[in-house]
């Protein structure tokens, strides 16, 4: 059952449509097989990387820039003329072995868009290329960047998806600890809990996500550090008077647990959003549904509502 309320009350988005259930078979029958039987983070990398352009597709007159910083790759992604003084650091998902600046290039180009802002889309090593802390490492390394080229932490929205949400929750965490703190966050399906307690990962029939393959990745992922370690599972971190915190789930998806329990842990700085009849980080696909599109506005609105809060 859900919770009637976490931090803020819960808020439900339209209903579904023939559309999104032709998004969740094709998901379920074709994308989620692929990304199970790949016989290697190497090799699902690649294959993501190849499918995700295509599959999640971009507003039009998307505008994307590169820049190496501390050897890892940064892209700079934005429509239309976005402000100038303000920025978005998002970091990507993938469950920490898939996933690129590349593969997210629609969905940050959608998330400018909605926003009116610039998005920061780093390429934090995956597991295949480091071990933990390597991401976590090369979060805090983009923030640094983006302080040394003249942004404030009150002009910097933090944002990610699924196992980036996760990543970027660890990352507030840690700048709320050291008296950094971001001028908001938003966080789309966020894989939160490495230690794979949430009961909805075994009561949820995820159309997307191969849950069965969760322990390998952990496993894999953490090379031996306690699965919660607070820099790997937010759930467990300590949150020192955060800003608000968008997060938007599936009411249907096997993270479910892991973004309600996050935000009860949130406590008032929480703003969830549990959304019907949607799979796992379904904005992605704000070129197929109206769902996504519906919760990119109410992303864009969150944002840009956070900026009009006070004069910081």
């Amino acid at each position: 059952m859900l919770p009637k309320k976490s931090g803020r009350p819960l808020k439900h988005g339209v209903n579904t449509n023939l559309r999104c259930r032709a998004l969740n078979s094709a998901l379920r029958y074709f994308v989620r097989p692929v990304i199970r039987i790949s016989q290697s983070p190497e090799r699902a990398k690649r294959v993501f990387d190849l499918v995700a352009p295509h599959l999640f597709r971009g507003p039009a007159h998307i505008c994307h820039l590169d820049e190496c910083v501390g050897g890892r790759k940064l892209h700079w992604i934005s429509v239309g003329a976005p402000q100038s003084r303000r920025v978005i650091l998002y970091l990507h998902g993938g469950a920490y072995f898939t996933g690129s600046g590349v593969a997210y290039r629609g969905l940050a180009g959608h998330i400018s868009k909605a926003t009116g802002l610039r998005v920061c889309l780093p390429d934090y090593r995956l597991l295949q290329d480091a071990p933990f802390p390597a991401a976590f490492d090369d979060a805090l390394q983009a923030w640094n960047y983006l302080l040394s080229i003249g942004y404030r932490p009150q002009d910097i929205v933090l944002g990610g998806d699924s196992a980036g949400g996760g990543l970027m929750l660890a990352l507030l965490a840690h700048l709320t600890q050291t008296a950094q703190h971001p001028r908001a966050a938003f966080a789309m399906s966020p894989w939160t809990d490495l230690t794979l307690s949430g009961a909805s990962l075994q009561t949820k029939s995820e159309v997307l996500l191969p849950v069965s393959r969760m322990n390998d990745v952990v496993d894999r992922y953490l090379d031996g550090a306690p699965r919660n370690d607070p820099r790997a599972s937010p759930l467990f971190a300590r949150f020192d008077h955060p800003p608000p915190v968008l997060i938007q789930v599936s009411r249907d998806e096997a993270l479910l647990d892991d973004a309600l329990r996050m935000g009860a842990v949130l406590g008032d700085a929480a703003d969830m959003r549990v959304w019907p009849d949607v799979p796992h980080v379904w904005q992605m696909f704000a070129g197929y549904i109206p769902q996504a599109r519906s919760a990119l506005a109410e992303l864009g609105a969150f944002v840009q509502t956070s900026f009009e809060s006070d004069n910081r």
